[in-house]
């Protein structure tokens, strides 16, 4: 390769690092849910979307919606008391409560925009209704917070470091999501999540105590083999707890203040 050609080249992936970082630092702002600063690139309507688009596609991977319509019936009384009663009425998302049929996978799950999803496998293990209102209330956490959003933001800076186009790609991002590669929240998505989970469960009149039953649901759930938290994404549900009571003690000081 000529040196001249060389140069060029870094001088045109220079350019390109200093537009991507600008751009990025031009989207930062402030989550008025949350107070949290962050690169946001997707207005609500789009986050809406990208989650109607891609709900078919979960579901079926989770062997289709679950046929029972009272089951399905009192997951959506709970998430829309838990909605109706603390700041998540106030944003423009749509929420919508599915039911997954799967027997098999313990999980809860949030797309972009409000459609929150549970599995049978968990559904069947939760002990009340306060333990679900904990469950969503925790999804609701995570639309609030923006986490997909931000992660799609995140993988957008990187792509145009690597190919040097800005655009989101709408069904790239639907595609990812569909694999799971967007749905991985980190450790601190998952503690705000808790967090935020605990304030909603106060505000609709639930126990947010049973939440910590829901982490020891996960916990036996996982077995003695389970991965440690240094090794996993996600925070280990013993650290969990302590996150929740500290939250729990926090909120109940400033209800009584």
């Amino acid at each position: 390769m000529r040196r001249g050609n060389f140069k060029v080249r870094i001088l045109i992936f220079v350019a390109i690092a200093a537009f991507a970082f600008l751009r990025k630092c031009s989207q930062e702002e402030v989550n008025p849910y949350t107070g949290k600063k962050q690169a946001i690139s997707l207005s609500p309507q789009e986050e809406i979307a990208i989650g109607l688009q891609s709900a078919p596609g979960m579901a079926q991977q989770h062997g289709g919606l679950h046929p029972n319509t009272e089951y399905q019936a009192f997951v959506d009384n709970v998430g829309n008391k838990l909605i109706n009663n603390s700041i998540a009425k106030q944003t423009p998302y749509k929420y919508e409560f599915h039911l997954l049929a799967d027997e098999n996978t313990i999980n809860a799950f949030a797309l972009p925009g409000g459609q929150i999803f549970i599995t049978q496998a968990l559904f069947a293990r939760l002990e009340n209704e306060d333990q679900l209102a904990g469950v969503l209330g925790h999804e609701i956490g995570h639309v609030l917070g923006k986490h997909s959003n931000e992660r799609i933001t995140n993988a957008n800076f990187w792509k145009t470091l690597a190919m040097g186009s800005s655009a989101i790609d709408m069904g790239g991002v639907a595609q990812q999501i569909g694999n799971g590669s967007l749905l991985k929240n980190g450790r601190g998505d998952e503690l705000e999540s808790d967090e935020l989970g605990v304030k909603f469960m106060l505000d609709a009149g639930y126990n947010p105590e049973e939440m910590i039953g829901v982490m020891e649901i996960l916990k036996a759930a996982a077995g003695p083999n389970r991965v440690p938290e240094f090794q996993s994404s996600h925070p280990d549900p013993e650290n969990r707890i302590e996150k929740i009571k500290e939250a729990i003690r926090n909120y109940r000081n400033k209800k009584a203040s």
